[in-house]
């Protein structure tokens, strides 16, 4: 369903990707402009308790920094550089984010325990990421498990719009819980995941 969702989006983001090609805007300007959007939007929102709010305002600046892809495919561009720009700025987004939450169960949340959990996911989250480019580095292949990038980031924003939507009357109050759940489930699947990766390059290695 996933990658149906991303064939979708990338379809609708032809056109926009083609029309700011010519207005000379570069695929790096608008990785910049994605990833300090959703920076800004996930540390002035959600630690406030503007959950709602603030996931869609995140979910335009992450998902339009999909366009950069799409116009380097128009233009032909498929540099190294771009490639390691989006990866770099990938983590300061997602850092970002869940740092957020963590900052909101630190504050108005009111629960260390949920916030300890946060953090949790976003360690392994990064571990995650990071255990791939280690092995890609070295010849190696860890793709594979639970909780990919893309899920990490639709699950989070997800469950953050419900239980603020929940906190705000418009959907019931047991949807606050939404948050919580989502954030034990990326731990969960996040240790699951770097296990999976650690267990794959090993048996590629000559060890």
């Amino acid at each position: 369903m996933l990658e149906r969702f991303r064939q979708g989006w990338q379809k609708v983001m032809r056109p926009l990707a083609a029309g700011l090609i010519r207005m000379h805007v570069t695929p790096d300007m608008v990785t910049w402009v994605g990833t300090l959007g959703a920076v800004v939007m996930a540390l002035v929102c959600i630690p406030r308790g503007w959950l709602w709010q603030g996931a869609l305002l995140i979910a335009l600046f992450i998902f339009s920094d999909s366009i950069d892809g799409n116009m380097a495919r128009q233009l032909g561009r498929h540099s190294q550089w771009g490639s390691f720009l989006d990866s770099s700025l990938d983590r300061i987004g997602d850092g970002a984010l869940f740092g957020a939450i963590a900052l909101y169960y630190a504050g108005p949340g009111n629960s260390v325990t949920w916030s300890a959990v946060t953090l949790a996911a976003l360690v392994l989250g990064m571990e995650t990421s990071y255990v791939r480019a280690k092995a890609e580095s070295l010849g190696m292949s860890a793709k594979m498990g639970l909780a990919t990038r893309s899920d990490r980031l639709l699950i989070s924003l997800v469950a953050v719009e419900l239980a603020g939507l929940a906190g705000a009357g418009v959907l019931p109050a047991g949807l606050r819980w939404a948050l919580p759940v989502a954030m034990s489930y990326l731990t969960l699947a996040g240790a699951v995941t770097v296990g999976q990766r650690m267990a794959a390059v090993h048996r590629q290695s000559d060890s």
